[in-house]
């Protein structure tokens, strides 16, 4: 359970800033559990369908900051720079690589949520 993990790794308090880059539901109510009283919020995905949250956690039981962000102007070209000379570890981020012509399974793959980080489409 990763929420136990947390929470012995930090005495008990949870962590300070929980940053969700899933896009999946079941992130946003485990950072809600994770994190610690005044801690910060940071949501950086984008979700399929609308999440609903118990507020009562963010404003009342744990005085939450929450900040939304989402690929500021600027990500893509630095990306693509680091991207360029091989600055990103690639091989860990990459799960799996397959051609073009099987677009439709590397889109199940990611559409599951299960067994993909980063699926790679090759031509």
């Amino acid at each position: 359970d990763v929420v136990d993990e947390v929470r012995k790794l930090t005495d008990g308090y949870g962590c300070d800033v929980y940053i969700e880059a899933t896009g999946h539901p079941a992130a946003v109510e485990q950072g809600l559990h994770m994190i610690r009283k005044l801690g910060t919020f940071v949501e950086f995905s984008v979700m399929r369908e609308p999440v609903t949250v118990d507020w009562t956690i963010i404003g009342d039981t744990k005085e939450l900051n929450i900040h939304g962000s989402h690929l500021g102007p600027y990500c893509y070209p630095i990306a693509m720079e680091m991207l360029a000379k091989g600055l990103l570890p690639m091989d860990r981020i990459i799960t799996h690589t397959m051609p073009l012509a099987s677009f439709q399974q590397g889109i199940d793959l990611v559409g599951a949520g299960t067994q993909s980080v980063k699926v790679t489409l090759t031509p």
